[in-house]
């Protein structure tokens, strides 16, 4: 997307220079939290798409790999000399210092966690900030010559150079994390560099980009046919909306219920749209289509895959069913995109597969409309307040596209599925009662692949294991565990194996993100 522009006003762009991070698109959402326009690129693509962009400013992102390796990812000779202002992070830091002089090198202490930055000179980029500052490190290589004509800027007890920047040119550079919540303050740093460096224009607004995007669909679409795979979810409900101011009747819906979906979500689902939303919707009863294809499968890549790809099966015997069928339309988000590599960095790590971005078969017939395919979730719920979404849809917990195939560990039958629905209805229920639904980003159960010996009044039970999860997140990025209360919990796990006669135990996933996910598969 060259020159973005809202409303035909050419907006302001910082690219977000990806060097494989996992953390690149928490990087570029920042940027859009101070109302700037952000856009990824991968380090090694086509010097022309940099300079197309014409960006205000530049962030190298962090990356697995060490500079002090061969044939490592460097920064483009275009970005030095373009003149607009530089920012690298953690490696972009370090690729930065090796290309211009400097020396890094394998750190005896590494540094993953909370550190004290010491800022030791004053900085545009450290500008209001305190002298100390509790930060996010997570390195293992690090500057250990400053290159000509820098300045020392900070420091901690493990990293003598943790931030430096030029003598006389806006090349800033940090050892740090400013991106993530654990780093005090982060978001002003950033907006240092974004706003006071930069210049950039606060000019990327909901309001302006719905229209826009109303635009852009009326565009791609003409007089053509759109087929929406309607889940109930926050992304494909605000796509449906928006695809329907945007077309309006050129719009069908298909809800496709698969069987992997939550307890009587499919009645519920149709019910919202068809009565509150004004939707052209049409259910299709696949359930026993998925279970056969998914039948003895047990790897969780290969899961995806099939209901991906059966997805796609139903929708193009839709389409031909509803005739002259041009485009199908999905409500890809950007975290979808960045665990399965779509920033397309051959750096980056892939995670999993979404069945919206990784499990498309090359041969599918429609072709594709994904209007917030750069969007962060955030941004998709404050699309949906704008477009008028009922507050309960919006305001909705995440469900992933392959619904409870990826939450049911192993193989997929309709018994265990059914025994999930129990336990997350119960889970989901008692969360409401408690007042706690709210207070957490995103609550489930999962079925476990093993069986637990329990005892159920005199007799002797052995059976299924639930796990139960909850996590705290604002940009389901990073996650940590919800710390539910004991109580709650017990309340939970009683009712759960008193009125679900398949389980025997329940445990509570106190993993955060990272290391974990926060799925299971």
């Amino acid at each position: 997307m060259n020159n973005l522009s809202v409303n035909n006003k050419t907006i302001d762009t910082i690219l977000v220079l990806d060097f494989g991070s996992q953390y690149t698109q928490l990087i570029a959402r920042r940027v859009r939290e101070s109302d700037v326009y952000s856009e990824i690129l991968p380090w090694d693509i086509a010097e022309e798409k940099i300079l197309d962009l014409k960006p205000k400013g530049i962030i190298l992102s962090g990356g697995p790999n060490s500079v002090t390796d061969s044939f490592t990812p460097r920064i483009p000779k275009c970005v030095f000399d373009m003149g607009v202002p530089i920012l690298g992070i953690c490696y972009g830091m370090q690729t930065l210092a090796e290309q211009m002089g400097g020396h890094v090198i394998s750190a005896d202490q590494k540094e993953f966690g909370h550190s004290e930055l010491e800022v030791l000179k004053d900085s545009d980029l450290f500008n209001d900030l305190d002298r100390k500052i509790n930060v996010w490190m997570s390195h293992g290589d690090q500057v250990q010559d400053l290159p000509d004509e820098f300045d020392l800027v900070a420091s901690t007890s493990t990293a003598p150079i943790a931030a430096m920047e030029h003598k006389s040119l806006p090349i800033y550079a940090i050892q740090f994390h400013p991106e993530v919540t654990h780093t005090d303050h982060g978001h002003k740093l950033l907006d240092n560099f974004i706003l006071n460096i930069c210049h950039a224009h606060a000019d990327w607004t909901m309001d302006g980009l719905i229209s826009q995007r109303i635009e852009e669909i009326k565009a791609k679409v003409k007089e053509e046919k759109v087929l929406l795979g309607l889940s109930g979810g926050v992304d494909s409900s605000v796509t449906a909306v928006l695809l329907n101011k945007a077309i309006g009747k050129k719009l069908t819906c298909v809800f496709v219920d698969n069987g992997l979906l939550r307890k009587d979500e499919a009645d519920s689902v149709i019910r919202t749209f068809k009565e509150k939303m004004e939707l052209n919707v049409i259910k299709s009863d696949s359930k026993e289509i998925f279970l056969r294809h998914l039948k003895n499968v047990e790897d969780p890549e290969q899961k995806r895959k099939i209901i991906g790809r059966t997805f796609i099966d139903i929708f193009d015997a839709e389409a031909i069913k509803l005739k002259d069928i041009k485009f199908l339309a999905q409500g890809t988000i950007y975290p979808d995109v960045i665990e399965s590599s779509g920033s397309e960095s051959k750096d980056a790590r892939v995670i999993k597969s979404h069945h919206n971005v990784g499990g498309l078969p090359e041969e599918m017939k429609l072709d594709l409309v994904e209007p917030l395919r750069d969007l962060f979730k955030d941004e998709v719920r404050r699309m949906g307040v704008e477009l008028g979404i009922p507050k309960e849809m919006i305001e909705r917990h995440p469900f992933p596209g392959p619904g409870l195939g990826v939450r049911i560990i192993g193989e997929i039958t309709k018994e265990k599925t059914k025994v999930l629905q129990e336990a997350d209805h119960i889970f989901i229920e008692e969360l409401i009662k408690a007042d706690l639904y709210d207070k957490v980003s995103q609550a489930f159960a999962v079925l476990l692949p093993v069986k637990s010996v329990g005892v159920v009044g005199d007799e002797r039970r052995y059976a299924e294991v639930i796990g139960l999860r909850a996590v705290e997140t604002v940009d389901f990025m990073t996650a940590r565990w919800a710390h539910l209360p004991y109580e709650f919990l017990e309340h939970v796990s009683n009712r759960i194996v008193n009125e679900i006669e398949e389980v025997s135990r329940v445990v509570y996933d106190i993993s955060s993100k990272p290391p974990a996910t926060i799925e299971w598969e």
